[in-house]
């Protein structure tokens, strides 16, 4: 018995598995879509997405032909129930983990106030009265709270301790720490530092995978699901498209575009800003949501080979490179998928950071909403460098010894909240173009 056998046995014995006009209907497990079901002697059919991907029975069609059995219809399948199937695990190096998780805290001072040296402060004048907080210490602020967890009184303390050890100017009141969460000109500033805490793993990052997912929010929306013919209501999202590296989890690039922002059109911005920060494209994997002719040959002309997964309809017709990863799909479809299934990894950056730093957001302000996410993804890299800088033994490094390249304080966000461009520092190396990888050569 194998993972897909078994939730096949377990949708059988707890779901309704309908049967009308030679199409089974099999519920989905992690939703309250169903799918349809064609049980053939020529070969049997489903419309999810492992059926698409892998061509082999998935637990919906085990489930039919279980519920088909049990009906008094055909003989179902013969599952050996003796040995139950387990999840597969992955070992940690616990010794390098308990170190990494014992210091972070202390590095992710040191390595954030580092990060903060390279923002330019505006020109405040010369005009009279006290003088407002540097721009740098806001970034320290919002985003060390944001690593914290706390509410803004009980991070006063944090803000002394920090103050004493010389990584802001001044002392802050903890309430401050919130307005400066509503200043919309720290939202590109947080995006640029992003990309630059991911500069240091450029020699070890080569294969990349983007998604997006959302963080719920306190504000409630109504919508109508033209699937379904019903209106919906829940809680508001703020949606966040990464591209991280599959093995670090680093995050090379980020955007905020809005709750209902495609994803595909993100994709090009993503990869752009990866490679213009230094990183090598040799692979690019993503699923169905992405795949489009201008995302493949964006992915050529950076000197990579996307993988990414076809839908039902597709038939590689356009011809190029689109044809060639069809056709690899097609007739190599294990070699595909084991590319392919890479941006897994992606989904697990999200997990660890809503896990570690929350799947929602406290703000109200619209801005402070987006600035809070964006300072999660901040404190996720920091947390990746620390970890490679005990696995890998990579010496977060930013600058250099020369002085940084300031990331300007004084752009100001659209009307739309969501910032148009993904700022990169100067000073980042142009990206060096790898030998490219051919779909069906040698």
């Amino acid at each position: 018995m194998d993972m897909r056998e078994l939730k096949g046995l377990e949708i059988a014995a707890r779901c309704r598995v309908t049967f009308a006009s030679g199409i089974w209907s099999v519920p989905s497990q992690s939703g309250s879509g169903r799918y349809k079901v064609i049980l053939k002697s020529e070969g049997d059919s489903c419309e999810c997405e492992d059926f698409t991907l892998t061509g082999k029975p998935c637990k919906h069609v085990h489930a039919a032909r279980i519920v088909r059995e049990r009906d008094g219809g055909k003989p179902g399948p013969t599952i050996d129930t003796d040995i139950i199937p387990k999840r597969p695990t992955y070992s940690q190096d616990w010794p390098v983990y308990n170190l990494a998780q014992s210091i972070e805290k202390h590095r992710v001072q040191e390595l954030l106030a580092d990060l903060c040296r390279g923002v330019e402060e505006p020109d405040r004048g010369t005009k009279a009265g006290p003088k407002p907080h540097l721009i740098r210490d806001a970034i320290f602020a919002i985003v060390y709270k944001v690593y914290e967890g706390f509410s803004s009184r009980r991070f006063e303390c944090d803000l002394q301790d920090v103050f004493a050890k010389g990584y802001v100017s001044r002392t802050i009141p903890g309430p401050k720490v919130c307005t400066f969460l509503t200043n919309p000109a720290l939202t590109p500033i947080l995006i640029g530092l992003i990309v630059q805490s991911s500069v240091p793993l450029q020699a070890v990052e080569t294969e990349f995978a983007p998604d997006s997912s959302g963080f719920s929010t306190s504000k409630f929306v109504r919508w109508y699901d033209e699937k379904y013919g019903v209106e919906r209501s829940g809680h508001d999202w703020v949606k966040t498209h990464l591209m991280t590296g599959v093995k670090t989890h680093v995050v090379t690039a980020v955007r905020i575009e809005g709750r209902d922002a495609g994803d595909s059109p993100q994709f090009v911005p993503l990869l752009k800003t990866t490679a213009e920060s230094g990183f090598k494209i040799e692979e690019v994997s993503a699923d169905k949501a992405y795949l489009s002719l201008e995302n493949v040959n964006a992915v050529d002309s950076y000197g990579g080979t996307a993988f990414i997964a076809p839908k039902v309809n597709t038939t590689g017709g356009v011809g190029g490179l689109f044809e060639q990863m069809f056709h690899y799909y097609q007739f190599r479809r294990e070699e595909f998928l084991a590319h392919y299934h890479k941006r897994s990894n992606v989904e697990s950056v999200f997990s660890a950071i809503k896990r570690k730093f929350g799947d929602s957001v406290r703000s109200r302000n619209d801005v402070a909403m987006v600035n809070e996410v964006l300072c999660k993804v901040l404190c996720h890299n920091l947390c990746c460098l620390i970890m490679s800088q005990i696995e890998l033994g990579i010496e977060p490094v930013f600058w250099g010894e020369l002085p940084p390249k300031p990331i300007h304080a004084e752009l100001i966000l659209p009307a739309s909240v969501a910032p148009a461009k993904n700022p990169t520092p100067a000073s980042v190396a142009p990206a060096v173009r790898p030998a490219r990888m051919l779909f069906m050569g040698a």
